[in-house]
């Protein structure tokens, strides 16, 4: 790895870099690592191309949310586990704090937001969900079998929706895929110019792996929103494989059924972390602090926001020694990509219910829904200016009715 002389060494300075990019990112996951690559392998020269490309494709092979994955591995590289820390919250807190104020403000002045806008909110969701699907049906799901086992995973989560449900349909995949898909041929890679010890790595998987068993365990001892709550996100954050906008159907499982959160403060909220830079995960602040019990208000974002985020670092931490013959194994890709097929179909699920059916309500809903999922796929507009003209085309609505 080549390394610049300079004072950006530090977990402050790694603090500095990334706010200034949670601040800035504007465009979802791959956008993020665009900037990432820009910021840190042609400015400043943290890393090589080849082992950035490397790097993004562990964060893509986890689960979790791969831009703020990357963040992490990179802050790690800089200045160790401090680094890693600095990087994550430099990142994230801007739009978390925006989310978790949006939430505040619903909740104590509901009655001073037009009910247009949240219902333009709403709309947009549909069209940036959509966007998501058709994105990833694309890549992800490229032949008959895939396409049948995305399908096969939406009537499964539409039929019988619960959280553990979306958990089996995700372990059936990658089995399914292991029989009926062709194997996967992994191409070489440089290796990571970050090193962890295989005795950090283990502590680390050990750890991810006994909170994910523990806690639903906890749950039931200590019934508490509070303990649920961290459940339900933790295990959110720990098996979302496809990116930022595949945790919808897990959160909307755990928190509106449950009466945390209600569905149409749900999908509002969705709506507007799409118009903050960051990662799409933030959304875990603005549902903590939107919940209908303690805790609420900054305590429960606090508390969100720790419990989905907290598998990605324990999952980077824990999968960098092995990454290289991992990365090599072909029966591990190959259940991946049954895997991926389907996430894509949980993402459909979900575009369904809630996002549809709570959203679209009659034909200028559906209008409005139309002209944002255009003006993503074709006239390629930034999210946060759909979303934000969709609030303000609800509002205008509002008033002419």
């Amino acid at each position: 790895m080549r390394e610049m002389a300079g004072p950006d060494r530090g977990p402050w300075a790694v603090f500095l870099v990334f706010l200034r990019l949670g601040l800035t990112s504007f465009g979802g996951p791959v956008a993020h690592i665009g900037y990432f690559r820009d910021e840190f392998v042609t400015r400043r020269q943290w890393l090589s191309e080849r082992s950035y490309a490397d790097l993004v494709a562990l964060c893509q092979f986890l689960p979790g949310p791969a831009s703020s994955q990357v963040g992490i591995a990179l802050g790690l590289s800089r200045a160790g586990y401090g680094g890693a820390l600095a990087a994550w919250a430099g990142f994230t807190l801007p739009s978390a704090i925006a989310l978790t104020l949006f939430a505040i403000g619903i909740a104590t002045h509901a009655e001073a937001i037009p009910p247009g806008v949240l219902q333009g909110l709403k709309i947009a969701a549909v069209a940036v969900v959509a966007q998501a699907v058709w994105g990833m049906a694309r890549s992800l799901c490229p032949d008959t079998a895939r396409v049948t086992m995305m399908a096969a995973a939406t009537c499964c989560v539409l039929l019988l929706p619960s959280a553990w449900v979306q958990v089996g349909v995700i372990a059936a995949a990658a089995a399914i895929g292991l029989v009926a898909l062709p194997a996967r041929e992994a191409a070489h890679q440089d290796a990571l110019p970050i090193t962890v010890g295989r005795r950090a790595g283990v502590l680390a998987l050990g750890l991810f792996a006994a909170l994910l068993i523990g806690l639903p365990m906890l749950s039931a001892l200590f019934p508490t929103q509070t303990m649920a709550m961290v459940d339900a996100f933790y295990r959110a954050g720990a098996l979302v494989f496809g990116g930022g906008h595949v945790v919808l159907p897990l959160l909307q499982s755990a928190v509106v059924p449950n009466g945390w959160v209600a569905s149409d403060s749900f999908l509002a909220g969705y709506g507007a972390a799409q118009a903050v830079p960051g990662p799409l995960f933030t959304f875990a602040a603005f549902l903590g602090a939107s919940t209908n019990d303690a805790p609420s208000g900054w305590l429960g974002a606090f508390i969100c926001l720790l419990a989905i985020f907290a598998p990605s670092f324990l999952l980077v931490v824990g999968a960098l020694p092995f990454w290289e013959r991992l990365r090599r194994n072909t029966r591990t890709q190959t259940a991946l990509a049954g895997i991926n097929a389907a996430v894509v179909g949980l993402l459909l699920a979900a575009l369904y219910d809630p996002v549809w059916t709570s959203a679209i309500h009659g034909p200028a809903d559906f209008g409005l829904a139309l002209l944002a999922l255009v003006a993503l796929l074709f006239w390629k507009l930034p999210p946060w200016l759909v979303v934000t003209a969709s609030g303000l085309a609800g509002w205008a609505a509002s008033a002419l009715l």
